[in-house]
């Protein structure tokens, strides 16, 4: 059993919408639907757990029924006061008898069921996955307002979701999370304070997170290109 848990609990503060960016419209449906779609869709993934915040349950409520395709939802938890918290929460509403939990954002709605099939299998067989993708642009080090070096970016990858664990590394890892100094930055980052090698499994420059409102418009391009 592979369970998907769908952080949507962020308040968008950055998006400058009246609606959460997880529920505002994209071609014709909530954000949140197309990414739970691509869920629903991967036969690899049996259950889903959605975090929310508690003032936006009515708009899943209402996405739920009017995208009754949307079956594999098991179980809804409140978010926290930030991401760690949130995911940490979602794990509590994971099945125990769950091989591979998955940790995606909800505001990715352009994620591809291979995307989440191959990170899905990685984890099978290293106990730790994270989908990235390659960096496109000249990366400079600074130095206050000084650029001091130039960084070599064949060895650099940018962080996506899915990442996929098996349930008991994520679980450790989230049990030593309160000790750490350094704050969250992603999942990944918790299991490597494990020591555990985290596999790199290669993902597509699509797979954008919708953070700010010309997001939208790139997204509704490349649902319209028919290749996401």
């Amino acid at each position: 059993m592979n369970t998907a848990i769908i952080v949507a609990a962020g308040s968008g503060t950055r998006f400058n919408s009246e609606k959460p960016k997880q529920f505002v419209d994209l071609n014709g449906k909530p954000v949140l639907a197309h990414t739970l779609e691509r869920f629903q869709a991967c036969n690899d993934v049996d259950a889903v757990v959605v975090v929310l915040a508690e003032e936006h349950q009515p708009y899943f409520v209402e996405l739920l029924n009017e995208n009754p395709q949307i079956t594999k939802v098991s179980f809804v938890v409140l978010g926290g006061r930030t991401r760690a918290e949130s995911v940490r929460n979602g794990l509590n509403g994971v099945d125990p008898a769950t091989e591979v939990v998955l940790v995606h954002d909800g505001a990715r709605p352009l994620v591809t069921v291979g995307e989440i099939e191959r990170v899905i299998a990685k984890a099978k067989e290293t106990g730790a996955a994270c989908l990235t993708a390659a960096v496109t642009d000249t990366i400079k080090q600074i130095d206050g307002d000084r650029i001091v070096g130039t960084v070599d970016r064949r060895e650099l990858r940018r962080a996506l979701t899915p990442q996929g664990f098996k349930l008991e590394i994520l679980q450790k890892a989230f049990e030593n999370a309160d000790a750490l100094d350094e704050p969250v930055s992603d999942e990944s980052y918790l299991v490597e304070q494990l020591g555990v090698k985290v596999a790199s499994v290669s993902g597509s420059s699509r797979n954008i997170k919708i953070t700010h409102s010309e997001d939208l418009l790139i997204a509704e391009a490349l649902l319209k290109d028919g290749n996401s």
